[in-house]
């Protein structure tokens, strides 16, 4: 092989002098049948010769032997060490132009090649995209849409290019969205189904395109592959079943597209997908659920579904999955539970459909996901709802959870909201039982803790809960206070100028509040306050400055 090459290589590179066309294709056949008894060999003296510089001429689309060309391209690129190479040559730019020839051999040759190229490069696959290949290639498989072969490789090509970020703009301007489903609508095939579908899942993290799915109405055609996949037994069922129901929950994720297949609540596809809540198949369930979380993304959605039972739904699945159950579809209902509860005129009425008492037989869980969610669908249902902050506040069982919680250094967000959920049943409660039961348990220094936190909203929770302690049982809290170091906080929080003026405010109601406590009463007076308070009386904010008078004025009568 080696001699016949290397005659073939010298041959080319005078044809390509003269400018003779059929010398061209016999240097080119020959140059093919070595590649395919060794590419490796062959590509290697490919390179060798330096003829990839003079490629761009042969893939001119009127050029007789282009798909020749390409085709050597393909397949040289077939090893990384030749990539670079071809990319140095100038050849990506003729390639990109030649995806406009009507041939079927050039068009498939041709991405292959390119295809092969960029192979596992994004920065070379972005080259791609920068060239304008998206558009010629959707315009492609609207041409060719009944072409197996050509849509295949279009295919092949968009599975790459859509993981891009820097390509969802030119998808968007396109009509890959009405392609790719009249497409998907046709296939009978398992195999090329799923080629499509992997188009599709990238694709669909972009809220433009998203909306344009379901305006092509992708989301329909989803639920068709649902219905076939539910009860299959084979495993390319399930594949398909996961990826379908997983896709409807993405472009459900685009606050257009939601409220489009919400339609008030009567949409057909939100109706659909309510009835997955009790399936039988797990991923439906773990779907369901996700799907009602996401459509509870504002109040007037979340208002209708309550009205409309669909709590009592996630409540009987999480009865299903309480002890042992599936941990993903846990987290999906309690996520939909938490955001169910977030519009105030709902938490009454979830309150009194027992939602609390399902919540909590999830208590045990040792999975920080499920305590995340829990700890988050228990805020919600407990704010401004007096007595269901007291139930949950002298609970021993959960008082108990949540102190552990607290100490839950290796999962922040577990962390943070039972930080959150301790300082919620003390201020909504405002129950002197509550604040016992939470002192007494050692909560006062996480609350004390919280008030440092980088979240200026956590820091005003903690700092208004510390308030409800000293004004309901200072006594009880005191020596709590005093451990955790609760006077120095509140001096760092009022010596520093970057404090929101809320936390300034709440600090300076919370020493008002301790000055009850000799002992509280004695620190603070070391710490000089009555010079760090006389400053904020000029403060720009007037509710903090008029707190500051009174402070200043509760701090000089007590000495």
């Amino acid at each position: 092989m080696g001699d016949s090459l290397c005659e073939a290589l010298e041959k080319l590179q005078l044809a390509l002098a003269d400018g003779t066309a059929d010398s061209i294709e016999a240097c080119l056949d020959c140059l093919l049948k070595a590649l395919l008894l060794n590419n490796a060999e062959a590509s290697e003296k490919i390179a060798e010769a330096q003829v990839l510089s003079q490629f761009p001429a042969l893939l001119d689309p009127q050029a007789s032997c282009s798909s020749k060309a390409a085709n050597i391209i393909a397949e040289v690129t077939r090893n990384d060490f030749m990539r670079s190479s071809c990319v140095d040559a100038g050849l990506v730019p003729p390639l990109v132009r030649l995806l406009h020839c009507e041939d079927q051999e050039v068009l498939l040759q041709t991405g292959r090649a390119l295809g092969n190229i960029c192979y596992e490069s994004q920065s070379l696959q972005a080259q791609l995209v920068s060239l304008g290949v998206i558009p010629t290639l959707v315009k492609l498989l609207s041409v060719q849409s009944h072409n197996a072969a050509v849509t295949d490789m279009c295919l092949a090509a968009f599975t790459s290019l859509a993981e891009l970020e820097s390509s969802k703009e030119q998808f968007a301007s396109t009509d890959i969205a009405g392609e790719l489903v009249k497409l998907l609508q046709r296939q009978v095939e398992p195999e090329k189904k799923e080629m499509i579908l992997e188009v599709l899942v990238p694709l669909a993290e972009n809220d433009p395109i998203k909306l344009q799915l379901v305006e092509a109405g992708l989301v329909e055609c989803l639920l068709e592959l649902v219905d076939q996949t539910v009860d299959g037994k084979l495993e390319e069922d399930a594949v398909e079943l996961k990826t379908a129901s997983d896709l409807i929950v993405q472009l459900l994720l685009g606050d257009e597209s939601m409220q489009k297949l919400f339609e008030g609540g009567a949409g057909c596809v939100f109706q659909k997908v309510l009835s997955w809540v009790p399936s039988h198949s797990h991923q439906l369930q773990l779907a369901g659920a996700l799907a009602i979380a996401n459509f509870s993304r504002n109040d007037a959605n979340c208002i209708h579904m309550v009205e409309t039972g669909i709590v009592q739904k996630l409540l009987a699945l999480l009865e299903r999955h309480a002890v042992d159950g599936n941990v993903t579809v846990q987290h999906a209902a309690l996520s939909a539970v938490r955001n169910l509860a977030i519009p105030v005129v709902n938490k009454s009425k979830m309150l009194s459909m027992g939602t609390v008492d399902v919540v909590l037989k999830l208590l045990p869980s040792e999975m920080p996901v499920v305590q995340f969610k829990l700890l988050g669908a228990l805020r919600m249902l407990v704010d401004t709802q007096a007595q269901a902050a007291e139930q949950l506040g002298t609970n021993p069982v959960l008082v108990q959870r949540l102190l552990e919680w607290c100490d839950a250094k290796d999962h922040a967000g577990v962390m943070g909201e039972s930080n959150r959920l301790l300082s919620a049943l003390i201020r909504h409660s405002k129950s002197k039982d509550v604040v016992r039961m939470i002192v007494q348990g050692g909560g006062v220094k996480h609350l004390v803790a919280m008030s440092t936190n980088e979240h200026v909203i956590m820091q005003n929770e903690s700092l208004v809960a510390l308030g409800v302690i000293a004004a309901l049982d200072l006594g009880v809290a005191e020596g709590d206070f005093e451990r955790s170091g609760l006077v120095q906080v509140l001096h760092r929080l009022l010596s520093d100028e970057h404090s929101a003026p809320e936390i300034q405010y709440n600090s300076m109601i919370l020493v008002c509040s301790i000055m009850g406590s000799e002992s509280l009463h004695r620190a603070v007076r070391n710490l000089a306050f009555l010079d760090l308070v006389a400053k904020l009386r000029a403060h720009e904010n007037q509710t903090v400055a008029r707190q500051a008078s009174l402070t200043e004025q509760r701090l000089t009568v007590q000495g």
